[in-house]
Parts: structure tokens; C-alpha cells; sequence
């Protein structure tokens, strides 16, 4: 319950980053229509843009912050801290690179369908998910794998 609780919280807030409502699919509507693009575009842009603003307050921070503390305690509290920055920002960088993919792939029209099967990954799923590039059955599997491998 609370794993799907987490889920439903992070899908609103990449949605609440980006200023948008969830798409309102219309009977009939084909799917990853132009509007439905422009909606996903909305999203990406928005969640890179939050992530490179947080890069670059940690970069300040991090100046602002930047003491040779005399006490080997704080020094190494300190580093240890940088350190944990350091780390996810990152995770953040990397994740920058992968929505730069996804947007790349909104422009070519080649976005919302599973990598592995060529099924509609879902509206639902990309916005709780929009680097999503597998379908739940195909992520599921690949889990499935990864956990048989390490065991």
C-alpha cells in the first residue's frame, strides 16, 4: 500500500512541477495524438529544468558552505555531506540525460511505446513515468530477470 501510495504521490508531483493536469483522454482519441505530445513535452521540459535549478543551487550551496573547518570532525561531517550531494546530483544529471532522450523521441513522434514489445506503454504510466521506455508487463519481466541474475 504504501509503495503505491509513493507512486501516486511522485506521478502528481512531476505532474504539479510541470503545471499540468492529468491528459483527459477523449473517447476515440488516437493515441500519442499531437496533444497528447505537447502534454508529455509540457512534463519532460518542466521536470529537467527543476532538476538543472536544483543542480545549480547545490553548486552554490556547496560555495557558500565550503569551510577548512580546524576540527577533523566537523571537516569530515562536512565532506561527508558534499559528498552526499555530490552523489544526487548525479543521479540527477543522469536522469537529465535520459529526459533529453525521451524529449528527443516526443519530437520524433517515437514516444510512448514499449522498447521491447511495440505496445502503448499508456497514458497513466507516463505520467507517473515519463522516461518510461517498457511497458508494465515487459518492466515486470525484465525485474524478474534482474532478480533471478543477482540472486
Amino acid at each position: 500500500m504504501q509503495e503505491g501510495q509513493n507512486r501516486k504521490t511522485s506521478s502528481l508531483s512531476i505532474l504539479a512541477i510541470a503545471g499540468v493536469e492529468p491528459y483527459q483522454e477523449k473517447p476515440g482519441e488516437e493515441y500519442m495524438n499531437e496533444a497528447q505530445l505537447a502534454h508529455f513535452k509540457r512534463i519532460l521540459e518542466a521536470w529537467r529544468n527543476q532538476l538543472r535549478d536544483e543542480v545549480d543551487r547545490t553548486v552554490s550551496h556547496m560555495q557558500d558552505e565550503a569551510a577548512n573547518f580546524p576540527d577533523p570532525v566537523d571537516r569530515a561531517a562536512q565532506e561527508e555531506e558534499f559528498s552526499l550531494e555530490l552523489r544526487n546530483r548525479d543521479r540527477e544529471r543522469k536522469l537529465i540525460k535520459k529526459i533529453e532522450k525521451t524529449l528527443k523521441k516526443v519530437e520524433d513522434e517515437d514516444f510512448g511505446y514499449c522498447e521491447s514489445c511495440g505496445v502503448e506503454i499508456g497514458i497513466r504510466r507516463l505520467e507517473a513515468r515519463p522516461t518510461a521506455d517498457l511497458c508494465i508487463d515487459c518492466k515486470t519481466l525484465a525485474e524478474i530477470r534482474e532478480k533471478q541474475m543477482t540472486g
